[in-house]
C-alpha cells in the first residue's frame, strides 16, 4: 500500500490525466459517452483505495481538499459574464430559477419520502446533489465541503448524479418534436425566441492567447491568494453550528470573490487559460475525495436513483408551472432544465437541438447556475436538515 504523498499524488495525478487524455481523444471519447470523465475521476482513486494501493487514510486528500478547491472555484468564477446572463431577459431568468426551486423543493419532497429507508443523515447528501443539479459538479463538491457530507453518503451521491441526469437529458432531446404542439395547448409567446435570438447575438465568442509560463504562474498565485485570503477571512466570521462553519464561510467568501473579479481586468486571465487550470485543480480535488470513500459506500445508489427521479418529478411540476404563467415556449422549458440538471457541457446540446442557433441561451443559464449552486445547495441541505 502506498502511503508517502508523493506516491499518492503520483497515481492520483496519473488517473486524471489518463481519463482527460481518453476523454479527449478521437477513439476513445465515445467511451464517456454514458459516464462522463468526472465519474471515472471520482470512482478510479475509490477503487485504488479499496483495493489497497493508496492509503484511504492518509493526511494528504483533506490537506489537497482544504487547498486547492477555493483556490479552483476562483478561477472557475473568474471567466462569468454576468452581464451577457443578465442581456437574456426576464422570461429566461425566471424560468431558470423556477427550474432550480423545483429542485430544491424536489430534494426536501424526495429526502423526506426516502429518509426512513436511507437515513436521516442523508440530509447533507441530498443537498450536495442539488447543488449540482442547479449548479454543476464544482457546486457539488463545494457543498460536500461546506456541509461535512461523509463520503459514505457523497459516493452513492455521485452515481445519482451520473445516472439520472443521462436519462433526463435523453428524454429532453426525445421530446423536442413536441415544440409545436407544446407551444400552441401553452399559448406559448413564440417572440421570446426571436428576443432571445437578438440578445444572444451580442454574446461575444472567447479568444484564447498562447500559454506563457509566466501567466500561468501569476494564475496560480492568485488562486492560491483566493483560498488563503478566503480561509482567514473565515475564521473570523460568526460560526452556527450545524449551519456555518468556518470552511462553508470559505466556500461562500472564495465564490464571491471569483465573481468580484469578473469584474475587473483580472478576467483577462480566462484568455490564458485560468478556467482550464481551475478544472484541472477541481478534478484532483475529486480524486482525493474519491480515495477517501469506499466501494461499500455505493450501495444505497439504487434507492437514491429512485429518489433523483422524484426530485426531477417536482422540478418538472415547477417547469410546467412557471411555462403557463410565463407563457415560455417548451425551448425555454427544455433549456432552463438542462441547464439545471446538466450543467455547461450539455445545456447547449440540447438548447441548439430544439432551436439551432440557440445554444449559447443554454451554455449562459448553465453558467448561471454556476453562480449560485453552491448557495442554493448549502439553502437546500439546511432545508432538509430540518426536515430529518
Amino acid at each position: 500500500m502506498l502511503k508517502h504523498p508523493l506516491s499518492i499524488i503520483s497515481v492520483l495525478l496519473s488517473i486524471e490525466v489518463l481519463i482527460l487524455s481518453l476523454s479527449r481523444h478521437e477513439r476513445t471519447k465515445a467511451w464517456f459517452d454514458f459516464l462522463p470523465p468526472v465519474f471515472w475521476i471520482y470512482f478510479l482513486p475509490m477503487l485504488a483505495a479499496t483495493l489497497g494501493v493508496v492509503d484511504p487514510k492518509s493526511p494528504l486528500y483533506q490537506l489537497v481538499i482544504t487547498h486547492l478547491l477555493p483556490a479552483s472555484l476562483v478561477l472557475l468564477l473568474l471567466s462569468v459574464d454576468v452581464r451577457a446572463i443578465l442581456r437574456l431577459g426576464p422570461v429566461a431568468l425566471l424560468m431558470f430559477f423556477i427550474g432550480a426551486a423545483g429542485i430544491m423543493a424536489g430534494a426536501g419532497v424526495s429526502f423526506f419520502v426516502f429518509k426512513h429507508w436511507v437515513g436521516v443523515d442523508f440530509w447533507s447528501g441530498f443537498g450536495a446533489l442539488s447543488a449540482s443539479w442547479t449548479g454543476g459538479s464544482a457546486n457539488m463538491i463545494a457543498v460536500k465541503e461546506a456541509l461535512g457530507v461523509p463520503d459514505r453518503i457523497f459516493a452513492p451521491m455521485v452515481i445519482v448524479d451520473t445516472v439520472v441526469p443521462y436519462v433526463w437529458m435523453g428524454t429532453l432531446i426525445a421530446l423536442a418534436g413536441w415544440q409545436a404542439a407544446f407551444d400552441t395547448w401553452n399559448r406559448s409567446d413564440r417572440t421570446i425566441l426571436d428576443d432571445l435570438t437578438r440578445r444572444s447575438a451580442a454574446v461575444p465568442a472567447r479568444e484564447y492567447q498562447r500559454n506563457s509560463f509566466r501567466m500561468m504562474v501569476i494564475i496560480i498565485v492568485l488562486a492560491g491568494l483566493g483560498s488563503v485570503g478566503a480561509q482567514a477571512l473565515a475564521n473570523i466570521m460568526p460560526q452556527v453550528k450545524n449551519v456555518l462553519s468556518p470552511y462553508a464561510w470559505t466556500i461562500i467568501l472564495v465564490s464571491l470573490a471569483g465573481m468580484a473579479l469578473s469584474f475587473t481586468p483580472v478576467k483577462k486571465l480566462e484568455s490564458y487559460g485560468s478556467t482550464k487550470i481551475g478544472y484541472w485543480l477541481l478534478y484532483f480535488v475529486l480524486t482525493a475525495i474519491g480515495a477517501k470513500a469506499s466501494i461499500a459506500n455505493v450501495g444505497s445508489a439504487v434507492l437514491l436513483i429512485l429518489a433523483g427521479f422524484l426530485i426531477v418529478a417536482v422540478h418538472v411540476v415547477f417547469l410546467m408551472l412557471g411555462a403557463r404563467w410565463l407563457r415560455a415556449p417548451l425551448f425555454l422549458v427544455a433549456a432552463s432544465s438542462q441547464a439545471n440538471i446538466g450543467g455547461v457541457a450539455s445545456a447547449p446540446v440540447v438548447a441548439a437541438v430544439y432551436q439551432p442557433g440557440l445554444a449559447s441561451v443554454g451554455l449562459l443559464l448553465a453558467i448561471l447556475g454556476n453562480i449560485v449552486g453552491t448557495y442554493l445547495g448549502i439553502l437546500c441541505g439546511q432545508l432538509c436538515r430540518m426536515l430529518s
